[in-house]
């Protein structure tokens, strides 16, 4: 076989098996790495080349060596999940960098960071004045977490006594211009029922590249022609406004009734209703 045809089989082979030991070893492999994994990474790549190229060595021996850098790993995963001192000691552990609002100078030299890299790495936080730090950890894979002092972190809904339901993912349901059936089907819709809210918009299911419909069934389209405009879907609106224009037609009912007890009952029903618009309001809103 000529030596190019060896090459390919061999490579072929290595990517196999490299793809295979990197699915088996987890996502951790292509995400933030320790430095065992970034190690081990790069010595895999490494003897997937060796074994791909280098045909005067036998296949074989390459396949062993490939074998035990995966396995010893492998073995090492399952013991660290039950060692937190050789999870330690093989991935290291998180370290304070500034504690209190105060930088912790001797860490700084232990993890061998510089005034300039600790401000550098403050400001991919989005962070550009360190007297608004309370704490930062130097994480194992290198990241800086930190957390801002009280006044200094941004306003959230509790903050402020505003009550949130969780959001619910949005579901897509076309792709490419094609619809996407399991997807409707677990918002319990239908293709009719997406055609009918396409129709509402002025747009056909051929003409969206990207389609999605959210917990309030309101549909999000991206078009092909990006220079066409779509109406802002209005489900949320639209309900917020229902539901005032029913309260607001309690009260009615009430001030018309000429019967004590219906009066009552359309009172106390508006002034619940209200409450549940006051506490709607900024949820549909959004």
């Amino acid at each position: 076989m000529p030596n190019w045809g060896e090459i390919a089989i061999r490579s072929l082979g290595s990517m196999a098996m490299l793809f295979a030991m990197t699915r088996i070893l987890g996502k951790k492999q292509i995400s933030q790495l320790s430095f065992f994994e970034y190690i081990l990474g790069i010595t895999l790549g490494e003897l997937a080349a060796f074994i791909s190229t280098d045909i005067e060595a036998h296949y074989f021996h390459g396949v062993v060596a490939l074998l035990i850098w995966f396995l010893i790993p492998f073995g090492l995963e399952f013991l660290m999940l039950k060692s937190r001192k050789l999870r330690h000691w093989f991935e290291g552990k998180g370290r304070i960098m500034i504690k209190e609002g105060k930088v912790l100078e001797d860490n700084l030299k232990k993890e061998r960071i510089t005034a300039d890299e600790l401000l550098e790495q403050l400001r991919g936080k989005s962070v550009f004045n360190m007297a608004d730090v309370e704490f930062a950890v130097m994480e194992t894979n290198g990241d800086l977490n930190v957390l801002l002092k009280k006044d200094k972190q941004p306003l959230t809904a509790s903050h402020l006594g505003i009550k949130m339901v969780n959001e619910v993912e949005p579901q897509t349901v076309i792709i490419d211009g094609k619809y996407i059936d399991e997807p409707l089907a677990t918002l319990g819709l239908s293709r009719g029922w997406l055609n009918t809210e396409l129709e509402k918009i002025g747009v056909t299911v051929e003409n969206v590249f990207l389609g999605q419909v959210d917990a309030y069934q309101q549909v999000y389209v991206d078009l092909y022609d990006d220079k066409l405009k779509v109406p802002a879907p209005q489900g949320k609106a639209l309900l917020l406004a229902t539901l005032k224009k029913t309260q607001a037609d309690l009260e009615l009912f009430a001030s018309a009734s000429q019967n004590e007890d219906a009066k009552r009952m359309y009172e106390r029903n508006s002034r619940e209703l209200a409450d549940v618009v006051s506490q709607l309001t900024p949820i549909l809103q959004s």
